[in-house]
């Protein structure tokens, strides 16, 4: 059986010479597939993903993408192999404009930017529309867009999405969790970091909910949802 497109492998680790955070923890999503990492809070979700990504080291376990091992690979190193990294906060440049945030994506690229900025506003019209605004003055979904839209400009393979729909509404969350889907559709792979578990368990290929590092549940996103146990103790029943 061959492996998954992307594999955080048995990762043990933790920020500079502190405690371990994650034990022997495995994240893996195929491509063109959206996995979702969900657990309780500080069950080391968004640790797991900035594993993936290079952003802290490793004791033990490792990274590959492709098949090529990425472990010591630093973050820039990994986008250029076509990994992009969407953070929770501080994720767009507010004084700037919805272009030129967009165009900032694409800082990597010696090729010609505009097929993929126009793909960007086929799928975030609004952007489109606000494109000449300042992103500071967007609303918390639209500023996600941008922040979305501008990990997209780099062509990536894998797009890391680290709590997408903290602090945006209901509806603003179920549109955004519909763009998501959009982009697995035309073949990049999603890794995603979300407290709002069961919506989306309901979009997963693949589920992983942590506790305390480690893996406690793995499974398709609609088995995990139909878990009795998965329901009782992180989904509210």
């Amino acid at each position: 059986m061959s492996e998954p497109f992307l594999i955080g492998d048995a990762m043990t680790g933790g920020y500079g010479s502190g405690a371990d955070i994650l034990h022997s923890c495995t994240i893996a999503v195929e491509e063109g597939q959206i996995a979702v990492i969900v657990g309780p809070n500080g069950a080391g979700k968004s640790t797991a993903m900035k594993a993936v990504f290079g952003m802290l080291n490793l004791r033990e376990g490792s990274v590959r993408l492709g098949g090529k091992d990425i472990t010591h690979l630093s973050p820039q190193a990994r986008v250029a192999e076509g990994m992009a990294f969407v953070p929770q906060t501080s994720n767009i440049f507010t004084s700037m404009t919805v272009e030129e945030n967009l165009e900032m994506g694409a800082f990597l690229r010696r090729d010609d930017i505009s097929a993929t900025m126009d793909q960007v506003y086929e799928l975030f019209p609004i952007l489109k529309d606000k494109r000449r605004q300042a992103a500071g003055e967007l609303s918390g979904g639209q500023r996600q867009q941008v922040a979305v839209g501008r990990a997209l400009m780099t062509q990536p393979k894998v797009l890391m999405l680290d709590e997408p729909t903290a602090g945006v509404s209901p509806i603003v969350m179920d549109e955004l969790f519909d763009r998501i889907i959009e982009v697995a559709r035309t073949g990049i792979s999603i890794l995603m970091v979300e407290q709002n578990a069961r919506q989306a368990l309901d979009i997963a290929d693949k589920g992983y909910v942590l506790v305390q590092g480690r893996n406690a549940y793995t499974d398709t996103g609609k088995a995990l949802l139909a878990d009795p146990d998965v329901r009782k103790s992180f989904l509210g029943g």
